[in-house]
């Protein structure tokens, strides 16, 4: 019931996490704007929420790029309405194979940043103003443990998802009056791409699969709606 309606703009949802939450929003009755950077492997996501009864819109787009949210917040808003929630899930891990941060060049460093920290921050801020006039919005941030482990070789993705965490804190000290919420999630590990591409070597029988992880936190979410009283986009 919390979701059939609500106003959800996505990234990441091209494949891993942020498919399944795609689908599993979808069959939810959430209305979906769906960021990747993939158009074709965004493309068949959209169909896959439509044929499990969804509504998804695509919106190509990268988060990482300095000009990318005032765009994807434009396109997301003509699309759907007022968004009432926000997931950033887009991800980097930045060098792969991964590497010491002593062998981890500016530009690899500077795309996980780009990705991971300073396009959510972008995003957050093309929307946040539009949810506290009308009095909330939930934006939730996926993290990882390795931004409290100090994990050798994760140095890019750790550092960012650390400050990520930090700049979610304080997005919502800075809104606690507005209504608007910021909520850190870490999903866990998960036998996704990503996962593959940084530990190669892991058996995926011990991963989570993304579809058990995005029916938990869908359910997490729900409960944030409610304690949050989040209020609903009027159905157009």
């Amino acid at each position: 019931m919390d979701w059939r309606g609500r106003t959800v703009l996505l990234t990441g949802a091209s494949r891993g996490l942020g498919e399944a939450l795609a689908v599993e929003l979808g069959r939810a009755g959430a209305r979906l704007a769906l960021v990747a950077r993939e158009e074709q492997a965004l493309t068949r996501v959209v169909r896959a929420v439509r044929e499990a009864g969804g509504e998804a819109h695509p919106v190509p787009g990268d988060v990482s790029s300095a000009d990318a949210a005032a765009r994807i917040a434009g396109v997301a808003t003509a699309l759907l309405g007022s968004i009432e929630v926000v997931i950033h899930n887009a991800s980097s891990l930045g060098p792969v194979p991964l590497r010491p941060l002593a062998e981890t060049s500016d530009a690899a460093f500077e795309e996980a940043l780009a990705t991971n920290l300073v396009g959510p921050f972008r995003l957050s801020r093309a929307l946040v103003g539009p949810m506290a006039l009308r009095g909330g919005g939930l934006v939730v941030q996926v993290s990882s443990d390795a931004a409290t482990t100090p994990y050798p070789g994760w140095g890019a993705y750790g550092a960012s998802k650390a400050a990520l965490e930090h700049l979610g804190r304080i997005w919502d000290a800075e809104l606690a009056a507005s209504g608007v919420r910021f909520v850190n999630v870490d999903p866990g590990e998960m036998d996704t791409r990503m996962h593959r591409d940084a530990m190669p070597e892991a058996d995926p029988a011990s991963l989570a699969r993304p579809e058990q992880v995005a029916q938990r936190l869908v359910q997490t979410l729900s409960a944030e709606l409610r304690a949050g009283k989040v209020p609903a986009e009027a159905p157009r």
